[in-house]
């Protein structure tokens, strides 16, 4: 029984939380973005103490649950090692605690060291959103846009096509490379990633040492047929002294349900534990740090705004001083520190204006660029699906009056002044009503009209970058500032 509850619980959670990645259509998040924000790691970023204190909680009760229910990286490793149809194959092991607590020290230093990158490898709920927008949620788009034309073809409007496009060809080798050593790791010995790397399952083993639910022996009824350790995914069951090393153990319920002779139960464990292991070490809570993504490097082909359909020179990225952090970060700094890197903003965003990040030093961390489009002032949806508080929740009108970055004229760049062409594209698709075209030259009627930016009412939204015709540098781009400002 508890198997079959835990495995019915995993799956929902699983289904429901990949759906929030796999989503492009902006509806899910309102319904299902909580289960992002009860995630461990994002709860810890975003100073969440009640999603923190209640998965401690949940942890000293039932063990470490969390990994295998809640947490969608441990839940997919379950999924993985079913690849292994061998029957009864693993075997007890002990626990290699210098390699987790040498993991956990890595990971707490380059947290307080700002490498953002190595902290994003090794986080959880980060390695999964990653595989999850790099590689799963394009196969679910080709898979829609198939079915669109199928559509198409039935004169039907069920489904639409959507653009389907590498966002960072670096970050989806990592993720590549991720899911090969997952699959590797989960397919040889079930839960290796879960107790030997994954920090946040060593911060949480300290608790399940102490919980209150135990699985446990009935010496007595043991006939010591080992099926237990056989079918124990956690490696953590010796048969041969009937112990359980409940640090390791996730709860799946595998043992249980394998024993023919009722001789493993779910419930209170006595306080004296002959395979209790002392950890002397005192583990600190983890505290987020800086993720990092790489850059887009695909590009793609634009088309003229102003009613032209030829294919053009692709448009370039724009070399910022500061990067653009989306509106409710507050700050670079704020946003580095405290995103996961989990790309779920990436996931969800309807413009295509986030991506990972192509410097070094911030490989995995979300940025804004507008080649494929611009910030909308009616969008929210990323400020309403960050579990990890990098991205704080703002409304509509909010949005509008916070400034993230302003724009600049590049005049060598202008097609008015390399083509002798009327344009004005920038002023006239600017939201904020911060561009106005005016004579080059004041005192010539006949001048050519260029654009002339009011800083002050520029809130950075990258439309007038996207919008225009010059290439393969916009003339015009949007420089980003290291704090918002409100105006």
């Amino acid at each position: 029984m508890l198997k079959k509850i835990r495995t019915i619980l995993a799956a929902v959670v699983f289904v429901l939380i990949t759906l929030l990645f796999l989503d492009f259509t902006g509806t899910l998040h309102h319904w299902l973005s909580w289960l992002a924000k009860v995630q461990f790691l994002p709860a810890v970023m975003a100073l969440n103490l009640v999603v923190v204190v209640a998965l401690i909680a949940l942890t000293l009760i039932f063990g470490r649950i969390y990994c295998s229910v809640i947490c969608p990286l441990g839940v997919f490793q379950d999924i993985l090692a079913r690849f292994h149809r061998k029957k009864n194959k693993y075997s007890y092991s002990k626990e290699v605690r210098w390699l987790r607590y040498s993991v956990l020290v890595l990971f707490v230093i380059v947290l307080v060291a700002g490498v953002g990158s190595l902290f994003q490898l090794l986080a959880p709920y980060s390695a999964y959103g990653r595989i999850a927008t790099m590689i799963f949620q394009p196969l679910w788009m080709l898979g829609n846009n198939a079915l669109a034309f199928l559509a198409e073809r039935a004169d039907s409007y069920a489904f639409y096509s959507v653009d389907v496009w590498m966002r960072s060809l670096p970050v989806f080798i990592i993720a590549l490379v991720t899911l090969i050593v997952l699959f590797i790791l989960a397919w040889r010995g079930g839960r290796t990633y879960c107790n030997t790397i994954c920090p946040v399952g060593t911060v949480l083993s300290f608790f399940s040492r102490f919980s209150f639910l135990k699985i446990h022996f009935d010496e007595e009824k043991c006939r010591n047929c080992s099926l237990c350790s056989k079918n124990c995914k956690a490696s953590c069951i010796d048969y041969k002294t009937h112990t359980v090393d409940y640090s390791r153990c996730v709860v799946c319920g595998n043992c249980i349900e394998k024993c023919k002779f009722g001789a493993l139960s779910y419930s209170f464990a006595p306080t004296a534990q002959k395979n209790k292991t002392v950890d002397t070490s005192k583990r600190s809570f983890l505290v987020a740090s800086a993720l990092a993504s790489t850059a887009a490097l695909a590009q793609k082909k634009e088309k003229l705004m102003d009613g032209g359909l030829a294919d053009i020179e692709d448009k370039a990225i724009p070399e910022r001083q500061t990067p653009l952090t989306p509106p409710g970060s507050l700050s670079f700094d704020n946003f580095s520190t405290r995103c996961t890197g989990c790309q779920l903003c990436v996931s969800e965003c309807p413009n295509h204006v986030l991506r990972p990040s192509g410097d070094l030093m911030h490989l995995m961390l979300p940025e804004m660029s507008y080649e494929r489009g611009y910030c909308r002032p009616e969008c929210t949806r990323c400020s309403e699906v960050c579990p990890a508080g990098a991205i704080k929740h703002i409304d509509k009108p909010e949005k509008s009056s916070i400034q993230i970055g302003h724009a600049v004229w590049i005049k060598k760049n202008c097609v008015v002044l390399t083509d002798q062409v009327e344009c004005g594209n920038c002023a006239r698709h600017c939201p904020s009503g911060a561009i106005e075209m005016v004579p080059m030259d004041s005192n010539d009627e006949e001048s050519h009209m260029v654009p002339a930016i009011n800083e002050a009412a520029c809130i950075g939204c990258g439309a007038c970058e996207y919008v225009c015709p010059s290439r393969p540098f916009s003339a015009i781009y949007v420089e980003g500032h290291e704090v918002h400002k409100k105006i």
